[in-house]
């Protein structure tokens, strides 16, 4: 809810959904960061930035990811991406190839505030405003609302805007046990190559998407 103001006096109780440790996860991110890295940077309050991103008034590491690896691009690829004449989403690869597709296992269980359904959204006080808007600004402060009201949550998981009606998690790294997540070396897609690629691609294809290859 765009204009609801965080109520004062009143317990937030959010639904948590429980991540358990061995849960496969696929991330999507910049080559400059390890499989496992948080992202240690913080968004502009106001502009920029993405839905859940951190502020300079609540600074933490955090890492998004999904349960599958088209989710995964998708939440990061696809993002204001049209439909070409051919009525594909092409996409880039000098903007791709910034990017690596990687495996990662969870090693403990993990609290998220549960965002998926009505009932679990009226919880911490909005609707499908908040995983919906294009209004950043609004979704980031109210993170910091959850994170406030709610001390022991670890992260926060709700349906892919981009890759309905598939999962997209968040994590806190100051909320989590030291190393939570176990890379999976073997299970990583560099985009700056051209037959990684090729595989992203495959995955891509049933949602008519692509990365434009690399000029031989």
């Amino acid at each position: 809810m765009a204009r609801q103001i965080p109520l004062e006096g009143v317990p937030m109780t959010p639904v948590c959904h429980i991540l358990p440790a061995g849960t496969v996860l696929w991330r999507c991110h910049e080559a400059r960061y390890a499989a496992g890295e948080f992202n240690p940077n913080v968004a502009h309050e106001f502009f920029k930035g993405s839905r859940f991103d951190p502020t300079g008034q609540d600074p933490y590491p955090y890492l998004y990811a999904a349960l599958d690896p088209v989710t995964a691009l998708s939440e990061v690829l696809l993002r204001s991406v049209e439909f070409g004449d051919a009525g594909v989403r092409l996409i880039p690869w000098a903007q791709a190839s910034r990017y690596v597709l990687s495996a990662l296992r969870t090693t403990a269980d993990l609290s998220l505030v549960d965002l998926t359904t009505a009932e679990a959204l009226a919880a911490v006080w909005q609707d499908d405003w908040l995983i919906d808007t294009e209004e950043y600004a609004g979704t980031r402060y109210w993170v910091r609302v959850i994170r406030e009201r709610c001390p022991k949550v670890q992260g926060l998981w709700w349906t892919s805007k981009r890759c309905r009606p598939r999962r997209a998690l968040q994590l806190f790294q100051d909320r989590c046990p030291e190393a939570p997540l176990d890379p999976r070396p073997q299970a990583c897609l560099r985009l700056a190559s051209a037959d990684d690629v090729r595989a992203v691609n495959r995955l891509l294809a049933p949602l008519h998407a692509l990365v434009s290859l690399p000029e031989e």
